[in-house]
Parts: C-alpha cells; structure tokens; sequence
C-alpha cells in the first residue's frame, strides 16, 4: 500500500483538477481520513431529520432505532463499495458512468444525480439559515444567498479544502453531541411523557417500520453518487479493503448516531423543529448549551453544502460534456458553482415553510431514480469489467464506449419500471405499496432487476477491443501527464 500523505507542491490552493484524470503524480491522502470525511458528511441536520419518520407514524423507540440501524446498515454497503473506484479510475464518481450507458445515456442519472445535490443544498441552506436566525438578525434574503456564497467558495478552493474541515469538524462534533444525546436520553428516560406525545401512544406499525427503514437506506444510498469524487485523489494502490472500511464506518456510525437522535426527539417532542429541538434539549444541561449545539450543527451544515456543490458542479460539466466537449479548467469550476448557487437559492426561496413531509418525499424520490444507478455501475465494476476500464475513452465522448450504451440503459429502464409498482409517497401510492399498506419495498426490487437484467445484457460486451483501448489509453495517460 502506497504511503503517499501530502500532496505535491501545487502553484496555486485552488484544485486544479475537475472531471479530468488525476495522474499518479498527484495522488495523495491516507485512506483513514475517508472515515471522518464520511462521519460528518452524514453529521447534518437533515440525517437527524430522517429519523423523526418512524415515530412520526406511531413507531415506538425501540422499534425505530432498529428499522433505522438495519437500512442504514444496508444502504451504506452500496455507498462504501463505490469507494474504490475513485483511486483505481482517478475520476469524479459520475463521469465513470460513461462505461455502462455511453457519454449520452447518463442525461438520467446525471440529471437524478444533480437533482440530489441540489435537493441537499436546499434544505441544508433552509436548516442553516434558521439556526443563525436564533441568533443574529436577518432574514432568507440576507442569510440563505450568505450561506451559498460561503459553501461555493470552499467548493472552489477544492478536495483537499472539504476533506480539512470535514475532518476536523468531527472532532467537535463528536464532542459536542456525545453530551447532548446523554441528555437527551437520561431527561427523557426520567421524566413523564406528555399527552401530546408520540410516546404516549407509540408500539409496533408495519407501514412505519418499513417507511423508517426505506428512508434510512435510501439517505445513505444516495450518498452513492458523492464517494469517488473524494477518493480519487488516493493512490491507485490504496488498500481497497481498508477504503471500503473507512467509508463504510463513517457514514455507518454518524448516520445511526444522528437518526437515532432524531427518533428519540420526535418520540417525546409532538411535531418537533429540528433546530428548537436541539436547543431545548442542549439547554436542559446548562443555559446556553443548546445555542452551542446549534452553532456546531450549522458549521457542519456549511460544509457539507460545499460538498454538495462541488459535487453538482462535477455531474453537471460531465453531463455537458458528452453532448459538446468541454475543457476542465478552474474557470469551468467557478462557472459551474455558481449555476450551482443560484439554483439552490431559487428553491430555497420558493421551498414552502414547512419542509419535512417534502424532504420525506425529496429522499424516496432519489432512492428511486439512483437505485438502478448503483446498481448497474457496481455490477459493472466488481462482477463485468472488474474494474479494468480504458480511461482515456471514458472521458472521450467519441470513444469506444459510445454515446448510447444500450445494456446498462435498458438494465436502468427495467429497474425502473420494476420499481414503480412499488412506490410509496404522500403523492402517489403504488398498486403493491398499497396492498402492504404503503410500505415500500421499491429499492430492493429495483436493485436486484437491474442488477440481473445488466449481467445478462452485458453478456456480450467486445472484450477484446477494449482491452486493446486500455493498453492505448495506458499510453495516452503516461504520456500525458508524465
């Protein structure tokens, strides 16, 4: 395994790279640092958001805890295992899409894929901004254009800028929220519930343990479309065991850490704000406490809204790109940060006050156009091609994998299609969903028919001609950048 620590001396702190190829002179950072990364790229808000589902619906405690530890569990193994396709490619997560549906065919699962940065962004802006509003004056106007400016900077300055605050925020973090969840449970744990509360009428639902368990695996699931773009500056040698781990840890403990937190508040706070509730809940230890657990929360908020920009700014030049070639240049960068920007903040300003049932709906939405994604693109990876691919055509839109590769968009489409019966929102209700009572079992539908239906179609893939580009695409690269 490659010790490789610190990056190259660079000209300038800006990332220089985009949807391009980091060559192996550039590779750096330790594969432990994926793990906090991960911890608090899921240390948000909206993951503790997550968690207010199951008792919301009439789910005891117990029963939600477990629903949320089982999806979590299962959604973050698709996530964790896209992790070692950034240090073998050297590219951005989406663009390596290209080899299962051609430079064209991605326009549905790029366009899914930006929907959820976006989607993220919003709702990070909107708990952000009403967390510095219990502090200082000012309104949407003034603090969510504030708060997308901020994020868009650090997403300008680039990978190595994310992974520094990420990591160094789950310290405080970890700090922070060990003694307001040891508050939480020791008040609620010794004291009455209310009336009014969940808890006074929580037990066993069906429909609400699986809508828990749905949500939680499909929070974590969409974190598919993020990992490469922050392990492909790892050596190509990097230990994939050890990657996979790292990630898998992090994202794993954070999100049942914070969902769980979630679940507890909403079982004993009727209807509760995530924000006040923190608050509340903090104060119980001393008289200000909350204010720094809520200050804590939008620090984590800030950056993951980097991250999110970052990462739409990716998908959406690589979406570009196959239809009119575009050079990866800073300048590409700033541009495309920006367009990200300004379409968070025209939903953000248009999103409606009471948020939660559209943030609900917001993730089973994206569980559902990125379910047969990953599914298809893992396969590929670990069962197809195993991880052998021709680099230089994937980011060549003219190049042997094609503008339409029909296996993996046929497999996509049926997975799909598959899924459809399944759905469970508040604005439609699959015929199957509705005969278990709206629960959702879409995504393992559509993971296992995409899964199979891309084995079978792959079936008869020219191997021997891209095994012909690889070697040229060795050269390509080498000499590019040697």
């Amino acid at each position: 395994m490659s010790s490789a620590t610190t990056p190259p001396a660079r000209e300038s702190a800006i990332e220089q790279h985009s949807i391009d190829y980091v060559p192996s002179s550039e590779r750096h950072g330790k594969v432990w640092h994926q793990g906090p990364f991960w911890f608090t790229g899921n240390f948000v808000l909206p993951t503790m958001v997550a968690g207010f589902v199951g008792a919301s619906m009439g789910l005891s405690i117990g029963y939600s805890v477990l629903a949320i530890v089982l999806g979590v569990v299962f959604g973050t193994f698709f996530m964790a295992f896209h992790a070692n396709q950034g240090p073998r490619m050297g590219l951005p997560q989406m663009i390596q899409s290209r080899a299962q549906f051609g430079s064209r065919g991605t326009a549905v699962p790029f366009a899914a894929t930006v929907f959820v940065y976006v989607g993220f962004l919003v709702f990070d802006t909107v708990l952000g901004a009403q967390g510095i509003g219990l502090f200082l004056p000012g309104g949407k106007l003034l603090w969510y254009p504030l708060l997308i400016a901020v994020s868009i900077v650090i997403a300008v300055v680039g990978h190595d800028l994310l992974h520094f605050v990420q990591r160094w925020l789950t310290y405080l973090l970890i700090a922070v929220f060990a003694v307001l969840t040891v508050v939480a449970i020791v008040h609620f744990s010794t004291n009455p519930v209310a009336l009014d509360a969940p808890a006074a009428t929580a037990g066993w639902d069906t429909t609400a343990f699986l809508v828990q368990f749905s949500l939680a695996a499909g929070y974590n699931i969409s974190y598919s479309v993020y990992v490469s773009d922050y392990t492909r500056y790892l050596p190509a040698d990097a230990s994939a065991r050890k990657l996979i781990t790292a990630v898998y840890a992090g994202a794993t403990f954070s999100a049942v850490w914070l969902m769980s937190l979630g679940a507890i508040l909403a079982t004993y706070l009727p209807g509760p704000d995530p924000i006040l509730a923190l608050r509340e809940v903090g104060d119980l230890l001393f008289p200000g406490f909350g204010s720094i657990v809520v200050i804590t929360s939008v620090l984590a908020l800030i950056s993951i809204m980097g991250v999110n920009a970052y990462g739409a700014m990716l998908t959406g030049a690589s979406a570009i790109d196959g239809f009119r070639k575009v050079k990866p240049t800073v300048r590409l960068r700033i541009i495309g940060l920006v367009l990200v920007g300004l379409a968070a903040l025209v939903v953000a300003l248009l999103i409606p006050d009471d948020y939660i049932n559209s943030f609900n709906n917001f993730v089973l939405l994206m569980l559902y156009f990125l379910v047969p994604w990953t599914a298809v693109n893992l396969v590929d990876f670990y069962l197809v091609r195993r991880g052998k691919y021709a680099i230089a055509e994937i980011l060549d839109p003219d190049g042997i994998y094609g503008h339409w590769a029909w296996p993996g968009v046929a497999a996509y489409a049926l997975g799909f299609l598959a899924m459809i019966p399944f759905f469970s929102t508040t604005f439609y209700v699959g015929p199957a969903a509705e005969a278990f009572g709206g629960a959702d079992f879409s995504f393992v539908v559509g993971l296992a028919v995409a899964s199979l239906a891309y084995v079978l179609f792959a079936r008869n893939l020219d191997r021997n001609r891209e095994a012909a580009a690889r070697i040229e695409s060795a050269a390509v690269l080498e000499g590019a950048t040697g």
